[in-house]
């Protein structure tokens, strides 16, 4: 599993990866429009542009894009991602 540890406070999972767009599921919201930073386990940097956010049950789901991606990074997401299925 991705998991993320958020700069402003909480954690979050990758839930989807396609491309640039990403769903993650969050222990705290994030405005649409707003930054989203974090860091995974490795200390790899990911930010994320949020497109909507909204409360599902004691979490919420973030869905968004990424910013600033190397490839390198979207190869450890999607590693990450597919050793969870």
């Amino acid at each position: 599993m991705a998991h993320l540890r958020l700069q402003k406070g909480g954690e979050a999972d990758l839930v989807v990866l396609d491309a640039d767009r990403v769903t993650l599921r969050a222990t705290v919201a994030s405005a649409p429009g707003s930054p989203l930073a974090g860091t995974l386990e490795s200390g790899s940097p990911v930010r994320v542009k949020v497109h909507r956010c909204r409360r599902d049950g004691d979490r919420f789901v973030i869905e968004g894009r990424l910013v600033d991606a190397t490839r390198s990074l979207r190869e450890e997401l999607a590693m990450l991602l597919a050793a969870t299925k």
